[in-house]
């Protein structure tokens, strides 16, 4: 082959008429269940976009809340052995009811030697009332023996005085002896007078000391019927009442137990019972005491109850916590401090539930901060 043969052949060959373009096709629709589907998400989307933004504005809510009440220890005033228990587990009970009774042999047994006491005291005041009769019998018979002697006196002055003026330096109408005689009996009723007298003090002096005998056994008597009220009130201790009405709960008292002053043996839950919701400080703004309050137990799935905001906690949970937390340090971390919020219910709901609603329970509270402040 000569070369410019080869060169023709070298030379590609031109490429076959392209063929007909073929028709183009029509451009594809959206699916319409698709646009339908991402219209109700955005719908949904907006609807809960929109209700966030509402609640926010106008509610406030927390989780942190708990059903609270008044729960009442119950203990003893005195040491004892337990003879009965008259009370069960989660039973109804009324103020005044008695729970259980104490063996009241030692009380007994004192309030029997404090009226014996009593009894021998009186009868010692008694005594004293006769020795004071008998002593004022002896002062009335000393001031009779008084007025005897000082009469007595009075006739021995005299004789002595008409013997001194019968026998003097002119005239002798009675003998020196005679004299003699009348002014030794004046010396004799003048002492008589004085002994008298002496006799009639101590006779008054044994009256007034009768007197006090019997004011100190007096005295003695009032302090040991002190001592009986406490011993008969001490024996009333061993009957321990419920001091309130209400359910029993945390029973710990068997029969033949032995019992200490203040120690716990049961505690009774009244019945009217409140919500203590734990709201952020951030969410106080707009609260008032007063609003309602839309309240929704755990306990009780389906039951919405309606409460009121009673009062706010004079300061927050963390002021009233065990060991407070001092911000005062170089590590300050600011944390949004929550402050209980006290909630009450109408007493005739609570009553409704039949005891269903109990301290301890968790709840969620919702408040719509719009309301008007209750008057």
């Amino acid at each position: 082959m000569s070369t410019q043969e080869q060169k023709l052949s070298a030379v590609p060959a031109a490429p076959a008429a392209a063929p007909a373009a073929a028709p183009s096709a029509p451009p594809q629709q959206p699916n319409r269940r698709v646009l339908v589907v991402a219209a109700i998400i955005a719908l949904a989307a907006l609807a809960a976009g929109g209700r966030m933004w509402y609640r926010s504005h106008f509610y406030v809510e927390t989780e942190n809340a708990y059903v609270a009440g008044h729960v009442h220890p119950v203990s003893t005033r005195i040491a004892g052995v337990v003879t009965k228990v008259l009370i069960d587990d989660n039973q109804l009970v009324k103020e005044g009811d008695v729970i259980a009774e104490l063996d009241p042999f030692d009380q007994g047994v004192k309030v029997e030697q404090i009226q014996a006491q009593i009894a021998s005291a009186q009868q010692q005041v008694t005594q004293a009332d006769a020795q004071i009769a008998q002593a004022q019998a002896q002062a009335s018979a000393a001031a009779a023996q008084v007025a005897q002697s000082e009469a007595q006196l009075v006739r021995a002055r005299q004789d002595a005085d008409r013997f001194g003026q019968l026998y003097n330096s002119q005239m002798k109408a009675v003998s020196k002896a005679e004299l003699d005689a009348a002014v030794a009996a004046r010396a004799s009723a003048s002492a008589d007078v004085a002994a008298r007298k002496d006799s009639a003090a101590a006779a008054k002096a044994q009256i007034a000391s009768a007197k006090s005998a019997r004011e100190v056994l007096n005295a003695q008597i009032a302090v040991l019927q002190v001592q009986l009220k406490d011993a008969k009130q001490q024996l009333a201790y061993n009957q321990i009442l419920a001091p309130v009405s209400g359910r029993i709960g945390k029973r710990t008292i068997e029969v033949g137990q032995r019992v200490q002053p203040g120690q716990q043996l049961t505690a009774i839950v009244q019945e009217n019972v409140w919500l203590t919701a734990n709201f952020k400080e951030t969410q106080l703004a707009n609260m008032k005491v007063g609003q309602e309050v839309k309240v929704t137990v755990d306990a009780l799935p389906g039951k919405e109850l309606i409460g009121k905001v009673d009062s706010f906690s004079p300061a927050s949970g963390a002021q009233f916590a065990l060991l407070p937390a001092d911000n005062a340090t170089g590590n300050f971390t600011k944390i949004v401090q929550r402050v209980p919020v006290k909630i009450t219910f109408k007493p005739e709901d609570v009553k409704a539930l039949s005891g269903r609603l109990v301290p301890g329970m968790s709840a969620i509270a919702e408040v719509s901060i719009n309301q008007k402040e209750a008057k």
